[in-house]
């Protein structure tokens, strides 16, 4: 689950941030901010919503990010952003389940299992699983069970780690020191 940090914005007077002045704006001061601090720049995005436009960056490192971390890049980034149109900031971890943009994405992903979506059926299949073996500009080549399969990119809709969530059920998520399983009669 992605860690984050949240802020609203109330009633002033600003303009509507078109998307190329995410790209040509927003973006190079996210990414200023976060070289200031080590983090790596995963996505900037603005997303309409029923309760309003949520101005979302995703920022990671190597170890990991915690809360103190995305909390200190928010207060640190929400200044130089005030002139914008946004009703809430919001500055998170990818998550584990992050879409696999950017030749850095698959270089970090090479010999991992991964989960690739498509925009239409390849062999009457919108979805395929397999490790990362290669990947240029214009294709990435899964192995799958022993046999490679190339895709291009631009087919690909989506591609994310595939996260193995076995053993997840028996974690102790009430400090109690014993692990539960589902099934189990709770104590």
């Amino acid at each position: 689950m992605p860690l984050f940090s949240v802020a609203g914005k109330q009633g002033s007077e600003v303009f509507w941030l078109a998307k190329a002045e995410l790209t040509a704006v927003v973006y190079p001061k996210c990414q200023r901010v976060a070289d200031q601090f080590g983090f790596e720049l995963v996505d900037v995005a603005l997303d309409r919503e029923n309760t309003g436009k949520y101005l979302r960056i995703y920022i990671d490192r190597e170890e990991g990010m915690d809360l103190d971390s995305c909390e200190k890049y928010h207060r640190a980034i929400q200044p130089l952003l005030e002139d914008y149109d946004y009703d809430f900031l919001e500055v998170s971890s990818p998550g584990l389940d992050r879409p696999l943009k950017t030749d850095r994405d698959l270089e970090r992903a090479e010999g991992q299992e991964v989960e690739v979506k498509l925009f239409s059926p390849l062999e009457g299949k919108k979805e395929w699983s397999g490790v990362l073996k290669a990947f240029d500009r214009d294709s990435i080549v899964l192995d799958i069970g022993g046999a490679e399969r190339t895709i291009a990119r631009r087919a690909c809709a989506a591609i994310r780690l595939c996260v193995d969530m076995s053993g997840v059920e028996e974690v102790d998520l009430t400090g109690s020191g014993e692990a539960w399983t589902e099934g189990e009669e709770k104590s």
